[in-house]
């Protein structure tokens, strides 16, 4: 059980146990006075559990899985990460630079992950430092990119399309896309 599911659970515990004193309140109190009324308001405490315990006996059931079609079995599909590296396009990239000294140190070898933006539009991507190559941030640097669902990515973004560069919940570089076509991942600029 989860932090989170042991809290909860804590919760509906403790709601039930001031409804059952407000139920027990009620009950030992005489009609009209202000204690019966605080029995009630105690026992209506317990309302918004109801369908967390609900919607939690629903989770309960089990339901039978789809069948599939016969003769339809897709392969399981490939993850992102687990491919290797096959470049789509080539783009000219300049990471905006760090915000704390802390960061602002170079961009080492490997692959890195993010989501290229095109107006409200973004496509998940990963993108390659050669190895034993590294650069720093501010400085403009041609690199291979490869996108998680091409065919989309490919149309929107052209050769000469600007985009940026969207890491977590942050913008940290801007650049354009120079060709598209299968590159050599590991060439050097």
């Amino acid at each position: 059980m989860t932090q989170i599911q042991a809290r909860r659970r804590l919760i509906v515990v403790l709601l039930l146990c001031v409804a059952l004193g407000g139920a027990v309140l009620r009950h030992l109190s005489a009609p009209g006075t202000t204690q019966r009324d605080v029995g009630t308001l105690l026992m209506l405490l317990w309302i918004p559990v109801i369908g967390n315990v609900i919607a939690w006996l629903i989770s309960k059931v089990k339901r039978p899985a789809a069948a599939p079609v016969a003769g339809t079995a897709a392969p399981e599909p490939i993850a992102f990460e687990d491919r290797p590296f096959a470049a789509h396009a080539r783009v000219e990239l300049t990471l905006r630079p760090a915000g704390v000294p802390a960061e602002d140190i170079p961009i080492a070898e490997g692959e890195h992950h993010c989501a290229l933006v095109v107006g409200n539009e973004g496509f998940s991507a990963r993108w390659q430092v050669a190895p034993g190559g590294s650069f720093r941030r501010g400085t403009l640097q041609t690199l291979p990119v490869e996108f998680r669902a091409p065919a989309a990515a490919l149309a929107r973004l052209q050769p000469g399309v600007a985009f940026r560069m969207l890491v977590g919940e942050a913008f940290i570089g801007d650049g354009r896309v120079l060709s598209h076509a299968t590159v050599d991942p590991l060439s050097t600029p």
